[in-house]
């Protein structure tokens, strides 16, 4: 399949990141490999957005910190890169709406491209008919032609997919948008039954074409809570974090036993917006 019939797929993955990790950065990898070699999608961005301080997740750092990570990571990368749209947001901000950002700024890039597009007449036509061609072309490239835009999917672990049926957490109608109207890419590792959990879920199961499993074979088990335990116990985290990330760390004291009490008793945004529904 030539480019040109390919999906563009721009990857979109969500979370604290407190801190990044190579995990992190290998989700990506991961994705756009198993992505292009499906031969209908070329995935031509990553988006790394981290989650803002309204969160409210136990030992969460501020967004600041998280942010300027997540950019030192990426530094080398060629295609993923950090967003901080959401991190910026007073109040905490769903996933689904997350997602609806991205997909409607590329749709709005897509427009200003294309009414960017120089039109040129052909030496010797008369100028009206050039103008009266300018305008109908104008109002053809107003409207965006779907195909053309990339689509944003969701790029996660299984432990995501799975906190899908932790009660309250999400909305029923927030996963079912982003299955519907996105799509998932999950990688998942060996001993994790992803497709049993899809199967008993009947949303998941309704939009399960939309759902992509990807083996992550070369296991890997680097996370950020474990990166955080191994510096509270004063261990080395090379090689688990880019140099840069852990440069940053060292320098400005990030992780320690107080700042893993932060938010402790304090309720997860989400539930927290659960609660405050219920009272209504």
């Amino acid at each position: 399949m030539e480019n040109s019939e390919k999906t563009e797929v721009v990857l979109l993955a969500c979370g604290s990141f407190n801190p990044i990790t190579n995990m992190h950065l290998r989700l990506f990898e991961l994705a756009k490999d198993y992505m292009n070699e499906t031969g209908k999608y070329r995935v031509i961005k990553g988006i790394i957005s981290p989650v803002g301080d309204a969160y409210k997740k136990k030992g969460l750092i501020s967004a600041h910190h998280r942010v300027i990570m997540a950019e030192l990571a990426t530094k080398n990368s060629e295609w993923v890169e950090v967003d901080t749209w959401e991190s910026l947001q007073k109040e905490w901000v769903e996933t689904a709406k997350v997602l609806r950002h991205h997909q409607e700024k590329l749709e709005a890039g897509s427009c200003d491209h294309q009414q960017d597009s120089p039109m040129l007449g052909k030496p010797g036509q008369k100028r009206k008919w050039v103008e009266q061609r300018q305008d109908f072309s104008q109002k053809k490239l107003l409207e965006p032609k779907p195909k053309d835009v990339p689509k944003v999917k969701l790029l996660c672990g299984a432990d995501l997919l799975e906190s899908f049926a932790v009660p309250n957490l999400w909305k029923s109608e927030d996963i079912t948008q982003i299955v519907e109207d996105y799509g998932l890419i999950c990688i998942t590792r060996a001993g994790n039954d992803a497709q049993k959990f899809i199967y008993e879920s009947d949303a998941l199961w309704k939009h399960r074409n939309n759902i992509h499993l990807v083996n992550e074979w070369i296991t890997n088990d680097i996370s950020s809570t474990k990166i955080r335990r191994a510096l509270r116990r004063g261990q080395s985290i090379r090689y688990l974090v880019p140099d840069l990330v852990q440069e940053y760390i060292e320098k400005h004291d990030l992780y320690s036993c107080e700042s893993e009490e932060k938010n402790v008793g304090v309720i997860l945004a989400p539930l927290q917006r659960m609660y405050k529904s219920l009272n209504l």
